[in-house]
C-alpha cells in the first residue's frame, strides 16, 4: 500500500476553444492547465475534474488519449504524468422534493462511461456546455442513473449557505431529497470540518471528504486528502471511501473552518457578525443575513458524534494564506523543493529557512499543525491569518 493526495473537486473555466464552462473560475482553467498544475505544482495524485459531461472537455480528454499525453488505466481513471484523473460532473438538484437548490459531484471510470452519462443527462439539462447546470430530474433518478453506470455520487460542500443539501436543500433530513443507501460519501466544504459535521447522526454512516472546490490555478489542493491505495486509480478509490481490503481515507486536510467565508453569520450590508442568528441586521436593518455554517449545524445537530471511528481531520492553512508567501516567495519555494505538497508535508523547517526568512519558515511549519491563529469568515468573506 502506498499514500496518495487527492482533490476531487476542481473546476474547468474555459474549453480548447475558449468557450466557458464554469463561469466564475478562471478562463487559464483549461483541461491541460488543470492536469499540468495538480502534477508539477500542486504534487497531487489524484486530481478530480468536475466539468468533465461538457462536450467540448470530452473531446479535448479524447485528444489527449489519442496523442498519447495521457492513458486510460485499466483500474480507472486517466493518467497523466504523475497524476490520475477522475472524471466528474457537478450538477444542481431542486425537484418537488427540495426547499432549495442542491449542488452534487458524480464521477465515472472511465471516458465511455462519462460520454454516456454526459448524453443522458443532456436530454435533463438546458445548457449541457456549462459546469453546475440544473437536472430537470428527480435526486433519486440521477442517483440511479449514475449507479447504473458504475459511478460515484457524492453531495457537494453540504453545509453552504447556498445550494447545498443542508443549507437550504432540505429542511432537517438528506432522506427527502436521497436515496440514502446511493450516496458513496459527503464533502464537507471550506467552512465546517469533521468534529462539525459528527454532530449530525444520519451522517455517521457516510466517510467524508475534503476538496477544494478550486475556481482558479492557486486554489487547487487548499483541501484534499490523504488515500492509502495500491494505486491511484478510480477502482482504488471507490475501495478508499468503503474502507475495504487496506485501503482507506487516512486524514482530511482542509481549512479551520474560521477561515471558510460562510463560517459566522454575516451581514452582507454592513459586514457586522452576527452573535444571534437574525434575519434583520441590527446594525444597518439590512435584510440581506447570510445565517453560517457554525449557526445552522447548531439548528441541526443530534448527536454528540464519535471521532474516533473518523480519520483526523488536519487544520492546515494553504500556502497561499500564509502572510508573506506572495507568488514570488511561492516561485522559490517550489523552485528548491519541487511541489506545494512537498513543502507543507516533507521539508523541514531548518530547510525552508535556508531559502526564506525564517519567520515565514516558522509560519508554514506553525500551518501544518493548525497553530496558527485565525479570524473567522462569513457573508461570502474569507476567514484570515491574525497577525496581530
Amino acid at each position: 500500500m502506498k499514500e496518495f493526495f487527492a482533490d476531487l473537486h476542481v473546476h474547468i473555466g474555459s474549453s480548447m476553444s475558449g468557450k466557458p464552462v464554469k463561469i466564475t473560475a478562471s478562463r487559464a482553467l483549461t483541461l491541460s492547465s488543470v492536469l499540468t498544475a495538480a502534477s508539477e505544482e500542486k504534487g497531487m495524485d489524484v486530481i478530480g475534474i468536475i466539468d468533465a459531461h461538457v462536450p467540448e472537455v470530452l473531446e479535448e480528454a479524447d485528444k489527449l488519449l489519442k496523442a498519447g499525453v495521457c492513458i486510460e488505466l485499466e483500474g480507472g481513471g486517466i493518467r497523466f504524468q504523475n497524476t490520475t484523473l477522475i472524471l466528474g460532473s457537478e450538477l444542481e438538484i431542486y425537484d418537488e422534493n427540495c426547499s432549495g437548490p442542491i449542488h452534487v459531484l458524480v464521477y465515472f471510470p472511465n471516458l465511455k462511461t462519462m460520454k454516456e452519462f454526459s448524453e443522458w443527462i443532456s436530454h435533463y439539462m438546458k445548457n449541457n456546455t456549462l459546469s453546475s447546470q440544473r437536472v430537470y430530474a428527480s435526486g433519486k433518478v440521477l442517483q440511479m442513473k449514475v449507479k447504473e453506470l458504475g459511478g460515484l455520487f457524492i453531495p457537494a460542500h453540504i453545509f453552504t449557505p447556498y445550494k447545498s443539501l443542508y443549507g437550504r436543500g432540505v429542511k432537517t433530513s438528506l432522506t427527502e431529497v436521497f436515496d440514502p443507501g446511493l450516496i458513496d460519501a459527503v464533502e464537507l466544504g471550506l467552512s465546517a470540518d469533521t468534529e462539525m459535521a459528527s454532530a449530525i447522526a444520519e451522517l455517521a454512516e457516510y466517510p467524508f471528504v475534503t476538496n477544494s472546490d478550486a475556481h482558479s490555478t492557486g486554489k487547487i489542493a487548499r483541501e484534499y486528502q490523504k488515500l492509502q491505495l495500491m494505486e491511484p486509480s478510480f477502482k482504488e478509490l471507490l475501495l478508499a471511501l468503503k474502507n475495504e481490503k487496506g485501503r482507506t481515507i487516512l486524514a482530511n486536510y482542509g481549512l479551520n473552518p474560521l477561515l471558510g467565508k460562510y463560517h459566522h453569520t454575516v451581514c452582507e450590508g454592513c459586514g457586522a457578525v452576527m452573535t444571534n442568528v437574525v434575519t434583520v441586521c441590527p446594525k444597518c436593518h439590512s435584510k440581506k443575513v447570510v445565517k453560517g455554517v457554525s449557526d445552522r449545524l447548531k439548528e441541526l445537530a443530534n448527536s454528540p458524534g464519535n471521532l474516533d471511528m473518523r480519520p483526523p481531520y488536519i487544520h492546515q492553512v494553504p500556502l497561499q494564506f500564509i502572510p508573506g508567501v506572495g507568488p514570488k516567495t511561492l516561485m522559490k519555494l517550489k523552485d528548491h523543493f519541487g511541489t506545494e505538497m512537498d513543502i507543507l508535508h516533507r521539508v523541514a523547517k531548518d530547510d525552508l529557512a535556508r531559502i526564506i526568512p525564517k519567520k515565514i519558515a516558522g509560519l508554514i511549519a506553525d500551518a501544518r499543525s493548525g497553530k496558527l491563529a485565525v479570524l473567522g469568515g462569513g457573508g461570502g468573506v474569507y476567514g484570515r491569518i491574525d497577525q496581530t
